[in-house]
């Protein structure tokens, strides 16, 4: 979540609020338009709250047109009638909700046998706010199996985690609040995540464990996780270390499972301790739920786990937010029952079709260079081609914004700081005619971006972000 601190001083100028926003009398109560950072002194009509909001947040643009975000944006009608039904109930509440906890509890066991657990009966696992929550949680397990197993030296050793550099910010958190050493793999030349045997290299007997991405925020590629596990196994062979593996599946394990079956990075590979997704990425549900599954009860240990009376039994939690609504987690279930294993490939079919389409599009206007093509995520990287001088990737993101179009243009990092990249997010939703409009605006805007003496775009770092 964002910081935000209040003003340093109060805006003077109120809302300015249009009389026939008042309910049968135009101008009732409204003798005073409402403050913009302090409470008003006397209620309003809801219809003009209402308003005065929805006005507001017009200024945000069309999240449909997001192509940054992996958030979903569309969902169908029921699924938002359901959400509606179960806003305020509160997920913590199991006794309170045992309806809403047995919801739960199939999507853990439906997303156990989507990952092939050796023993499905055997997978603990929750929900969460989304991917980053599952993150925290799956980190605190590999430090704690860490510190058991090291309890003659923990905790004067400091214990590390290996991660290729491009992982997603909430791992530096992730090390930073939990106090473990992160150890990055560096991008090299053309490999634009980790790379097995060099993680391997990074390992000592103060590993907590190896976090493999399947599918990078950067660029939409897998990391090869059973090349991870292999190099692992050798260096088990070699020196004894066991370490473990987190497959940060926030957005693959929703899309490999249907349209890579034979792709081993999943509870297939003994190594695999843990795995997390988000719901609301490509498990096609409005934010915010994620997932967070643990082969065995050995690879979460028991002291991290609460317990409270579930129709008079026991029910183990393990979360870092308590309350929160059910709503997400009935979106959930309810997709899962809709769509099926057939209904998810065929979503996540026709999305990485149009991801592939649109990159090829993009190629073929001679003006761009190809990182990815989408044939892993739904994703898609590129640049500037190297004969393009008058301008770069910020100009492009610029100027689609002005088409309603949100695309990230970022720096990689070290050591590949650079190359500057343009990202196109495709998700459910986003179809073969509204690519086409994305490229009929693209194409639209070459010829004055051609003409430009030089880049244009001066500040870089608030030109467009990259935060996800």
């Amino acid at each position: 979540m964002a910081l935000h601190k209040g003003p340093a001083k109060h805006e003077a100028r109120p809302m300015s609020v249009n009389p026939f926003f008042g309910e049968a009398n135009p101008v009732g109560g409204m003798t005073e338009a409402p403050p913009t950072h302090r409470l008003p002194d006397a209620p309003l009509p809801p219809t003009t709250a209402y308003q005065l909001v929805h006005d507001e947040l017009m200024l945000d643009g069309n999240a449909r047109l997001n192509l940054a975000t992996f958030v979903t944006t569309w969902m169908e009608p029921q699924a938002g009638v359901l959400m509606s039904e179960c806003r305020d109930k509160n997920m913590i509440d199991k006794d309170e909700y045992p309806r809403t906890a047995e919801l739960e509890r199939r999507c853990v066991a439906m997303l156990a046998d989507l990952w092939n657990a050796p023993d499905p009966s055997a997978v603990i696992g929750c929900s969460t706010t989304g991917s980053s929550e599952a993150c925290m949680l799956a980190g605190m397990a590999l430090k704690r199996r860490w510190a058991a197993r090291n309890t003659d030296r923990y905790p004067g050793a400091r214990p590390n985690l290996i991660m290729g550099i491009n992982v997603q910010v909430c791992w530096e958190k992730f090390c930073n609040f939990w106090e473990v050493e992160a150890r990055l793999v560096p991008m090299e030349g053309d490999r634009y995540h980790l790379d097995p045997q060099a993680a391997a290299e990074l390992c000592d007997e103060n590993t907590i464990g190896v976090v493999g991405v399947l599918g990078s925020t950067f660029d939409g590629s897998y990391e090869p996780i059973a090349e991870l596990c292999a190099a692992l196994d050798a260096l088990q062979e070699r020196t004894g270390l066991d370490i473990p593996v987190h497959v940060d599946g926030a957005s693959g394990a929703m899309v490999a499972p249907f349209l890579d079956e034979d792709l081993a990075w999943d509870f297939r590979l003994p190594r695999v301790a843990s795995i997390n997704t988000s719901g609301h990425k490509y498990g096609l549900v409005y934010p915010g739920v994620g997932w967070a599954l643990w082969r065995d009860k050995e690879a979460l240990p028991e002291e991290l786990v609460f317990r409270v009376n579930y129709l008079g039994g026991d029910m183990p939690t393990f979360a870092l937010n308590f309350s929160r609504p059910g709503a997400q987690v009935v979106a959930q279930y309810y997709t899962f029952l809709r769509l099926g294993r057939e209904g998810y490939r065929a979503v996540q079919q026709s999305t990485r079709d149009v991801a592939m389409s649109l990159a090829a599009r993009v190629e073929a206007l001679g003006d761009f260079k190809l990182l990815t093509r989408g044939d892993q995520l739904p994703v898609f990287a590129f640049t500037i081609a190297d004969h393009v001088s008058s301008y770069d990737v910020f100009d492009v993101s610029r100027r689609l914004r002005e088409g309603g179009w949100l695309v990230p243009a970022y720096t990689f990092p070290p050591k590949r700081e650079d190359l500057s990249v343009l990202r196109v997010v495709c998700r459910n939703g986003f179809s073969h005619d509204l690519a086409d409009l994305f490229v009929e605006d693209l194409t639209r805007l070459l010829p004055d971006l051609r003409r430009q003496p030089h880049p244009l775009t001066h500040d870089k770092e608030a030109a467009t972000g990259f935060h996800h």
